[in-house]
């Protein structure tokens, strides 16, 4: 554990024994985070998503919880204050702890296994797509091709609630996750509850692999490891994105990050191997690959060399792949399912909101509105590879991994559709960039903020007829009031997003 430096006094040198533990005032934040879990956690059971064919859902208990307007309306409030309380716990938490050089990471390890702990024991929320992580593993038992087939393919396939926009799609994932998809289906034997406690878990690994990477390249690039772990895995957009609501894209982030940790280690071919397994989790991360080439071409590497290793990265990748691909006998049927174009838009999303505003207008005069819509969104998803190809080749190879930072921010910015779960991505690479103090740091925070808003006011399980517009009104309000609150009247918090600070960078690890 990093001691103090000689030059600091002993008056005021903080004791490293007292704020590794996270004692007293450091202690309160972690506490009060844990509370906003628990609350996160008391709320889903009445909010949180509930499959038809679950069977707890004749339980007395939740039907009774699920069907009293007044009791849904507590567990909105008490999902959506624990989810923001969660955030400000966060933040006071950076606030307390001041000087992160003496804090060890496992002090910020145990803090992210706290928040989540409560998480592991609700319905998931915010998202169904547990669900049809759980209908693409029966579409795999039954030896249908999910890159072909939808979930309205088995029978009674709305008592497994997936949301209906993927009873038709066919599955965006890899040859990887299609695996762990049928093999958790297959051991709990049909039954959502035990499914769902599976893929849970297998999203905290996902974040325990996030955390082991976290640690080895924060010291690998010289950075605060606990701050870059408190900026990362201890996030709220991780605990809630993650392990409440249930995505794969931690393990496909945590796999990309160890890819990128062995590559800097010196070990190129185990790097490309593991980002080769996250490809095979969600093809997203295919962006990655050319700057683990880059990496190991190294430094003073020329044009010749850079070439040679990117070939041999694509050796190696798509044989993995295609090996894959020959043992589902699905082999690339990922990458049509990839590129095609949803429905799916989200207003925050710059082509998502241009491209639907464009088709209702073109729509209001008799003209082709969805060829329009398509067009764009097109236009979008071209321009984010451009961009992404100019990052992998342009720039400076000490901020390599703030170039796969904007590579993959470009590609997220312009999609039809951002989802909160996708900004977790960028959160780890831009944290392993380093986050500097002021501007940099702010503009981190209120990311955080808006995203977890976006997230506690997007999906609410509720029964048919209990109007759901009066529901997400009641945390749409609350999250309005608590923000303004953080921002503008807590006088612990609101400096973090007013007061203004000169620009350095985060500094080093001792």
């Amino acid at each position: 554990m990093p001691q103090p430096s000689a030059g600091r006094s002993a008056s005021t040198a903080p004791s490293a024994r007292t704020i590794a533990g996270l004692p007293g005032r450091g202690s309160l934040a972690v506490w009060q985070g844990f509370i906003a879990s628990l609350c996160m956690m008391a709320g889903g059971l009445g909010v949180g998503w509930m499959a038809s064919g679950s069977s707890l859902i004749r339980v007395p208990f939740f039907i009774f919880l699920r069907d009293n307007p007044f009791l849904v309306v507590s567990c909105t409030v008490l999902v959506t204050f624990g989810g923001l309380f969660l955030v400000r716990s966060w933040l006071r938490l950076g606030q307390r702890v001041g000087d992160w050089s003496f804090v060890h990471p496992a002090a910020l390890c145990r803090i992210a296994a706290l928040w989540c702990a409560p998480l592991m024991l609700t319905f998931p929320l915010f998202s169904r797509d547990v669900y049809a992580y759980i209908g693409q593993g029966r579409l795999m038992i039954a030896g249908l091709n999910p890159y072909v087939n939808g979930i309205s393919a088995l029978n009674n396939y709305h008592n497994l609630g997936p949301d209906s926009l993927w009873t038709e799609a066919p599955t965006p994932y890899g040859p990887l996750f299609l695996w762990i998809e049928q093999g958790i289906v297959w051991i709990s034997g049909g039954n959502l509850e035990i499914a769902i406690a599976l893929f849970r878990i297998v999203a905290a690994l996902g974040v325990a692999l996030c955390a082991v990477a976290v640690i080895g390249l924060a010291r690998h690039y010289g950075l605060q490891t606990a701050r870059t772990l408190w900026l990362t895995v201890a996030n709220p957009l991780f605990v809630i994105n993650f392990v409440a609501s249930i995505h794969n894209d931690s393990l496909m982030l945590g796999l990309v990050l160890l890819g990128l940790l062995a590559t800097v280690r010196g070990r190129p071919v185990l790097g490309v191997v593991t980002v080769t397994l996250s490809i095979g989790i969600k093809p997203i991360t295919l962006i990655a690959l050319p700057f683990i080439g880059l990496i190991w071409a190294g430094r003073q590497a020329g044009w010749g060399r850079k070439i040679s290793c990117w070939a041999l990265t694509l050796l190696i990748s798509g044989g993995i792949l295609t090996l894959e691909g020959a043992l589902t006998g699905f082999w690339f049927g990922w990458l049509p399912a990839m590129t095609t174009s949803g429905t799916i838009w989200t207003w925050y999303a710059p082509f998502g909101l241009l491209s639907i505003t464009a088709a209702t207008l073109v729509q209001y005069v008799n003209g082709p509105g969805d060829v329009v819509g398509e067009v764009i969104k097109g236009i979008g998803r071209g321009l984010g590879m451009i961009v992404a190809l100019w990052y992998v080749f342009r720039g400076s190879y000490d901020r390599i991994v703030l170039r796969m930072a904007l590579a993959l921010t470009a590609v997220v910015v312009t999609a039809a559709a951002i989802q909160p779960w996708y900004v977790t991505w960028l959160a780890a690479f831009f944290a392993l960039a380093g986050v500097a103090e002021g501007w940099y740091l702010r503009a981190y925070y209120f990311a955080t903020v808006f995203f977890t808003v976006i997230a506690l006011t997007d999906q609410l399980d509720v029964f048919d007829w209990i109007p759901l517009v009066a529901i997400r009104a009641v945390a749409i309000v609350l999250s309005v009031i608590f923000v303004a609150y953080m921002m503008f009247w807590d006088w612990k918090t609101r400096s973090l997003f007013t007061r203004l600070a000169p620009l350095k960078r985060a500094p080093a690890a001792r």
